[in-house]
């Protein structure tokens, strides 16, 4: 297992790993959310990555430090959907059998693809937090190996190759702004562009009902919040990882929070003024571009990374935007 912090050094090698069975995903420039923030906005688009998001970056790349032993015993991780399909193609491509947890409210799309790379899927709860503990109960019972969706630093090396290619692909970049769930996309991203460029702005986003990272920097300590008012489910989360909020702490430079109405409105405005299909987590960057939140000059070469497309169209149902 790898300590934190990842070098250069890591996340190249995670790229080697990873590359053969990924998109490496386009940097799109966006001329209206460039004239309406005064940036040079580009976004990055992981929602044509296989699975349809950035999570299969992370299974990827911790499947090759897995022991013969561990293979055979086969995987089990507790997921949103992302990161389920992630796990279970990840798994398909290496050899490995998977079982994974999802709240019982997990957008059926997601249920289906996670089944129809080959996972088995067990529904338990209504957050990732109450999956979570299922698929530790199923650990004991099964003997299966343990995949974390986010607290593991292989994971986090993965998906920190996202990082890897903004500042390979656009080395001028100023600020990237990222969604923040459990935190494992983050940490890979700020850790890998500071690598690079540790002059980059890294600002996450979470959703305000659900700010486990935001109070947990705030207060200097890991925070379990009492109660998650949030139904975008890649950032419904009530306590962050402790190598994620040790990561963030010391890497990301800001966190700002935004309501979920205002991340479905952008997830709308998205998809009329960019022809982006994203779901609620992804847009959470743009959301704060459109409400202005991002301190930056004028100018600044700005990404927004759009972590994913697999959308819950009923979630915005009720929903209206200008």
């Amino acid at each position: 297992m790898k300590r934190a912090p990842l070098g250069r050094e890591d996340f190249e090698a995670a790229y080697e790993k990873v590359a053969p069975h990924i998109h490496h995903t386009p940097l799109l420039s966006s001329r209206i959310l460039s004239e309406l923030t005064g940036f040079d906005v580009r976004l990055k688009a992981e929602i044509f990555q296989k699975t349809g998001s950035y999570k299969i970056r992370g299974p990827l790349n911790k499947f090759t430090y897995l022991t013969d032993e561990e293979r055979r015993r086969g995987v089990i991780c507790s997921s949103a959907g992302n990161h389920a399909q992630g796990v279970a193609l990840a798994a398909k491509i290496h050899g490995i059998k998977a079982v994974v947890v999802m709240a019982e409210n997990a957008t059926p799309s997601k249920v289906a693809a996670t089944r129809g790379y080959g996972a088995e899927v067990v529904l338990h709860g209504t957050i990732w937090d109450e999956a979570n503990e299922k698929a530790k109960e199923l650990v004991r019972e099964r003997g299966l190996t343990y995949v974390h969706p986010f607290d593991d630093l292989d994971l986090i090396a993965g998906q920190g190759t996202v990082g890897l290619e903004i500042i390979r692909d656009w080395p001028e970049v100023d600020v990237i702004v990222v969604p923040i769930g459990g935190g494992g996309l983050i940490s890979g991203v700020a850790m890998a562009v500071k690598a690079f460029k540790p002059s980059v702005k890294i600002v996450g986003v979470e959703s305000s009902g659900a700010p486990a990272m935001h109070d947990s920097v705030r207060r200097g300590a890991l925070v379990t919040l009492d109660r998650v008012d949030c139904i975008i489910d890649g950032l419904r989360v009530k306590r962050v990882g402790e190598t994620t909020f040790e990561v963030v702490r010391r890497f990301v430079d800001e966190i700002v929070t935004l309501p979920d109405d205002k991340i479905f409105e952008a997830m709308v405005w998205t998809m009329a003024h960019t022809k982006l299909v994203v779901e609620g987590a992804a847009a959470a960057p743009v959301a704060a571009l459109l409400h202005h939140l991002l301190a930056a000059p004028a100018g600044a070469r700005v990404v927004a990374v759009l972590s994913g497309g697999n959308v819950n169209l009923d979630q915005l149902k009720g929903l209206r935007w200008n």
